[in-house]
């Protein structure tokens, strides 16, 4: 599958927060305005962002050992190897994944996203986890919601403001996955070091991004009326991390009954 023609330009002047995950995690593709942001932040921001794409790897690896075969990737960020595609794809070969990024760059890169195993399917949109149904609509096209989904929302909805209704978002797309199916989530916390998460959301303001960091309370309601997958909700080191450590993000696996 191919992806859409570019359709946004890059607005090199001003930070976004997938370039600068992308920088905090060592990567490459990010501008000056964006690595000065990431050197700003406080140094567990970095940690952090390596321990959430740790965790990325082994929830979705568990999922595909159960036999999940389908992804729906929102918040994609910038490729970084390995990609969702290829940890699944070596459990599951037939997965399909669709990838969803709002941030133009990300489609720049998106032929690394696209290389799929022969079995299998990639695809990708650029869009806005704000317009979910648009997401679900694109998404019906390669994944098929009679059979279970995986829906990951990685280190996205701490940019979602309460304003922008992002309990409302979730639960419009958990609403849309059939019986069987998991969210994947992990969400930055404003209560296990508060003065990082202070410090964090006034930096990310400076550059011209909202930052919402939430409870453990708070991010518990992305979940409401799903059944946790063990450990639960806790911190993305403690999703069986072999090592678990200090951490300012949580994450969860939910299954949907």
């Amino acid at each position: 599958m191919t992806a859409p023609s570019p359709r946004t330009a890059i607005d090199t002047s001003q930070a976004h927060p997938a370039r600068v995950y992308d920088w905090l995690l060592g990567g490459k593709d990010n501008y000056p305005v964006d690595e000065a942001t990431g050197e700003k932040l406080p140094p567990e921001v970095r940690i952090g962002a390596l321990q959430n794409r740790a965790f990325m790897n082994r929830a979705v690896a568990h999922l595909a050992g159960l036999g999940v075969d389908q992804f729906l990737d929102i918040g994609t960020g910038i490729p970084t190897a390995p990609n969702l595609h290829q940890i699944v794809q070596r459990i599951v070969p037939s997965a399909r994944v669709v990838y969803t990024d709002n941030d133009p760059i990300v489609l720049r890169h998106a032929e690394a996203l696209l290389i799929s195993s022969p079995e299998g399917a990639t695809d990708y949109i650029q869009a806005d986890v704000r317009t979910p149904q648009a997401i679900l609509e694109h998404a019906r096209t390669v994944l098929d919601f009679d059979r279970p989904v995986a829906l990951s929302l990685i280190a996205l909805m701490h940019f979602v403001a309460d304003e922008q209704d992002p309990y409302g978002i979730v639960a419009t797309l958990v609403a849309a996955l059939p019986s069987g199916s998991h969210l994947v989530l992990s969400h930055a916390s404003n209560d296990i070091f508060p003065e990082v998460a202070e410090e964090a959301t006034a930096q990310y303001a400076r550059s011209g991004m909202t930052l919402a960091l939430r409870s453990r309370t708070e991010v518990a309601r992305f979940i409401e009326g799903l059944e946790p997958v063990a450990p639960g909700l806790v911190t993305a080191p403690e999703w069986h991390g072999e090592q678990p450590e200090p951490s300012g993000m949580y994450a969860v696996v939910a299954r949907v009954p």
